[in-house]
């Protein structure tokens, strides 16, 4: 199987890869109306809605939900996060991804973590204490991996303790993956990659956006020369699962894939289109 795999943002709707006004999308309630409706089961809906319209214009994966918190009325993004709430974040998203991904469309989990707010929010290091970090920041990404299993999660800008979220290993490769068990593909935010060997030593997949990112020849010397482990640049099995409409399941199809954003992106394993 030969194809390209596209993804959209869609924070109240799915962009599509084209930005044009012959091409509208469906507009949904922002995610914070919809959290108020404390209803996991309306958050589903929303997301099988989400999922037809990405079908609708050729998406395969969305680059959302947002499941920051509201740290501040000021946060000028806080529409598409669903609350200040890290419980009701954590159901309200885990309903959200489950639709999107009955009907065959990844999601991507964003921003993966403290990245609740807008100032500074591209370099800012935030300081938070371990409490705080499992009981708030990280809580809704852990009820969303563990109950809906999301195709991606995004990293964000921002560091965390003193390591940026691109090259945090302990938190990636510990406890995202080790931890919760997540087995999809961890994308950066857009340019917030800014090291090779960190950022695939931190258990980065995919540097956005491309042709030119950290990864590809400063990549490809780092393995050579020792700096990165051959086995750490792999993507994840699931990043080549597609959805089989004969089985309506998911399945693992090996061919030739090019990955888009309106345009194509490097991705981890060197080489651009990947072949599986």
């Amino acid at each position: 199987m030969e194809g390209a795999v596209r993804a959209s943002d869609a924070p109240v709707g799915v962009r599509g890869v084209r930005w044009s006004a012959d091409a509208p999308s469906a507009a949904l309630p922002s995610p914070t109306a919809l959290a108020a409706a404390w209803d996991p089961e309306l958050a589903r809906r929303a997301g099988v809605l989400l999922a037809q319209e990405a079908r609708r214009k050729g998406v395969h994966v969305l680059l959302a939900p947002t499941v920051d918190l509201h740290r501040s009325p000021l946060g000028g993004r806080h529409f598409e996060c669903y609350s200040e709430d890290p419980c009701l974040t954590g159901v309200i998203g885990t309903g959200c991804v489950s639709g999107v991904q009955s009907g065959g469309v990844g999601a991507t989990v964003k921003h993966f973590v403290a990245n609740d707010a807008e100032t500074d929010r591209l370099t800012v290091g935030n300081l938070v204490s371990e409490r705080a970090l499992r009981e708030l920041y990280l809580a809704p990404f852990e009820a969303i991996v563990r109950n809906a299993r999301p195709w991606g999660v995004m990293t964000a800008y921002n560091s965390v303790n003193g390591t940026t979220m691109t090259e945090h290993h302990h938190l990636v490769e510990e406890v995202l993956r080790g931890a919760w068990g997540f087995d999809g593909v961890n994308v950066s935010d857009w340019t917030a990659a800014r090291d090779a060997v960190g950022a695939a030593n931190g258990g980065l997949d995919i540097a956005m956006p491309g042709p030119r990112t950290v990864y590809g020849p400063a990549l490809a010397r780092a393995v050579r020369e020792g700096r990165v482990a051959e086995a750490a640049v792999e993507l994840p099995r699931r990043a080549f699962e597609v959805w089989d409409d004969t089985t309506n399941a998911w399945a693992y199809v090996k061919g030739s894939y090019e990955i888009s954003v309106g345009r194509s992106i490097t991705d981890r394993r060197l080489t651009a289109p990947i072949n599986v």
